[in-house]
């Protein structure tokens, strides 16, 4: 399933004229379920693998998981997705509560290009609302 959503995010990033090799894309959420920091069997790491392939470089931010440990299980730094540090496209992975508290304006300003891409996994949020801000919406 990781894969197909990376794969599925990668096509809509082309349709939209991101230059794939170059992007960047943000995974919102390593750990193996919301709100909680166990990132045992965590299924990101395939999905990071899968955008790795395609020459996309990975920003990986989880409020719950411990820097540490995901350094050492996935080798994955975890970094800040925000305005200074904006992406192309934007998974949201887990359905941490400190996600579901962004609004989509809030999370427009996390990103470079002009048509991004959500792969909303989760189904965190409105999908009429994250178009009218300018997304390109992917959800399984």
């Amino acid at each position: 399933m990781a894969r197909y959503v990376a794969r599925n995010t990668i096509k809509l990033m082309l349709q939209n004229g991101i230059d794939v090799p170059r992007a960047t894309v943000g995974i919102l959420g390593i750990t193996f379920k919301e709100n909680c920091p166990d990132i045992r069997n965590s299924k990101v790491e395939d999905m990071i693998k899968e955008f790795k392939q395609w020459g996309v470089s990975v920003v990986v931010s989880d409020p719950w998981a411990d820097a540490k440990e995901v350094k050492e299980e996935y080798d994955v730094t975890l970094s800040d997705i925000s305005t200074e540090n904006p992406v192309d496209a934007l998974v949201v992975a887990v359905g941490h509560k400190e996600f579901r508290a962004l609004s989509p304006n809030e999370l427009y300003s996390y990103v470079k290009t002009e048509k991004p891409v959500l792969a909303d996994v989760k189904s965190l949020f409105d999908r009429e609302e994250m178009v009218k801000q300018g997304f390109t919406v992917f959800r399984l």
